[in-house]
């Protein structure tokens, strides 16, 4: 495949604790590619070793074709990068945060308005206001601005939506889709597992090691064991007592209802007479299809 990113058995450690272990994938060009992962999992430190901000402790990368251990300039020219952490200068202006990078890029506002657009126009109105004074969405809008403002071949994005509101991270999450069509390649990181399926394809990641690539269909299409969807008035207790059920390999709480996976086939009605017996009432149970979340904590 014709990578814009290329992994090769990228291994890290921050002294004694091994933050990466032993990760190797592809991102095609133009692909919008998700990091799937809880906080230290090892998607930053991985994106930092991408960005040439950290070497690696073994394994090669490749970015836009260029080595992270010995390009450092070119990789640099080439990427744009949104970190976890909004990190423009809070004392500047929107207009003069964005007047900024555009200058340390070595061009102008002009060259790249046509990849911002959508973006500028809703936060336009707020150009005369501190980067500082800013809400969390509209930090978010201005940070992936200054991230795309000198046309970058490939867009790293580190849990861009965390803090936002809903409203906002369903707009961000739009605006990415549209940027696809410049033909930026995109590797976004989140902890949410809905926005997994706003991805082409997605990479689960734990503890630092891959545990699972491929489309987000093509994940939850892999999970085969039984899975119910149930409760009851009492939502505790039936949490309780499917734990304690012989047949039960799995129970967490999706909502407002548990995702109880069983060790073999039964139907919705032996689930149903089991509670009953247990002295539940408004019980529901139904079969369900698999979400990312559960396959994610089987692979676990």
């Amino acid at each position: 495949m014709n990578s814009s990113i290329k992994i090769s058995n990228i291994n890290h450690s921050f002294g004694e604790v091994q933050a990466l272990k032993d990760i190797s994938f592809e991102v095609a060009p133009g692909e919008l590619f998700g990091l799937i992962g809880p906080d230290g999992a090892g998607k930053s430190t991985l994106f930092r070793i991408l960005t040439t901000l950290l070497v690696p402790s073994s394994g090669n990368a490749t970015v836009a074709g260029w080595d992270v251990k010995k390009d450092l300039k070119q990789i640099r020219r080439r990427v744009g990068y949104m970190p976890g952490r909004f990190s423009l200068y809070q004392d500047l202006t929107v207009e003069e945060n964005l007047q900024f990078f555009a200058t340390i890029f070595g061009t102008t506002i002009e060259e790249g308005y046509h990849l911002i657009e959508e973006i500028w126009v809703q936060i336009e109105p707020f150009r005369k206001r501190r980067a500082g004074k800013l809400s969390g969405g509209m930090k978010q809008k201005l940070a992936l601005c200054c991230a795309l403002i000198h046309q970058p071949e490939v867009l790293f994005l580190d849990e861009p939506t965390t803090g936002v509101d809903a409203v906002s991270r369903r707009e961000f999450w739009d605006m990415l889709q549209r940027l696809k069509e410049h033909g930026i390649t995109i590797l976004v990181s989140t902890p949410y597992m809905d926005e997994a399926m706003r991805c082409e394809r997605i990479a689960l990641i734990q503890a630092g090691e891959i545990l699972s690539i491929d489309t987000p269909q093509g994940i939850i299409g892999s999970y085969k064991k039984p899975l119910f969807a149930v409760r009851s008035k009492n939502f505790y207790q039936l949490l309780q007592d499917l734990r304690g059920y012989e047949g039960t390999e799995r129970v967490e709480p999706f909502g407002e209802y548990l995702h109880l996976t069983t060790k073999a086939q039964v139907d919705s009605e032996v689930i149903e007479t089991l509670m009953n017996n247990q002295g539940h009432q408004e019980i529901v149970v139904k079969p369900v299809e698999a979400t990312i979340e559960d396959v994610f904590l089987d692979l676990m």
